[in-house]
């Protein structure tokens, strides 16, 4: 129980009684990943992951940080909302959800926000170019939690989604959430096109042309205690980070 900092268990008793130097928010998605993953993954992890960086930040540097509960409004690919209950939110959804949060915080006198985002789907800079202007004050900054950390490092056949990777993890933190033996292979296709495989030209992936249990990468190798490792290896780099984010007072400092 991490009351202190997490506001998904927390209460006005305990939070009005400490201070924080910034707000950390878990970003995902509401999709399927796999067939043995729950819809709510990307959420899950990211605000796993962020529980850890801030309760290892307080312990280490002394530095309060407030995990917001995680955001479930996702941005889809083509083909992904034709699933079950996959829900694709728009831009201007979740700028607005994001711009709710600023105003909120900025109000309350938290001038700093980490984004820590576990859909790849999503894209916040221009969300964010966008508020600088109108919160000139405000700090926001954005991650991929999956990013922080080179999964080559630690993974066999690191994939794309609903992977060994986000699998392991998911087993570290919830394994009762986690049924690998109906998880799908997650093959995939890729584009005939080099130019888009490799990164050089973009256009969103059509879900239903590209996998047909909606995983990108094999989940089969996947075990609790290589998301043990990536997991903690992740949080330290966040803890880092959020350390010195935390000596910023304004934007200036950061230069």
């Amino acid at each position: 129980m991490n009351k202190n900092l997490d506001l998904c268990i927390s209460n006005l008793g305990t939070v009005r009684n400490n201070q924080y130097q910034m707000a950390i928010l878990p970003w995902g998605a509401t999709e399927p990943h796999n067939l043995h993953l729950p819809y709510l993954t990307d959420c899950i992890l990211s605000h796993s992951i962020a529980v850890d960086a801030a309760v290892q930040l307080a312990a280490d540097k002394g530095v309060n940080c407030m995990v917001l509960p995680p955001v479930a409004m996702g941005a889809q690919n083509p083909g992904q909302r034709d699933v079950a209950f996959c829900i694709h939110y728009r831009y201007e959804t979740q700028k607005a959800i994001l711009q709710d949060i600023v105003e909120a915080l900025q109000h309350q006198g938290i001038k700093k926000l980490l984004i820590v985002n576990g859909h790849g789907g999503n894209t916040f800079k221009n969300m964010i170019r966008d508020l600088a202007v109108d919160f000139p004050d405000f700090i926001i900054a954005s991650s991929e939690w999956f990013k922080m950390s080179n999964p080559k490092d630690f993974f066999e056949q690191p994939g794309d989604h609903a992977d060994e990777v986000e699998t392991s993890v998911m087993m570290h933190y919830h394994p009762e959430l986690v049924n690998l033996k109906e998880a799908g292979e997650g093959a995939a296709r890729g584009f005939r096109i080099p130019a888009l495989n490799s990164g050089k030209v973009w256009i969103p992936r059509n879900w239903s042309m590209v996998s047909t249990d909606t995983g990108i990468g094999n989940p089969a190798l996947a075990t609790a205690e290589k998301g043990k490792m990536f997991a903690e290896a992740v949080v330290r780099e966040y803890v880092e980070f959020l350390y010195q984010f935390s000596l910023a007072e304004t934007v200036s400092d950061l230069y």
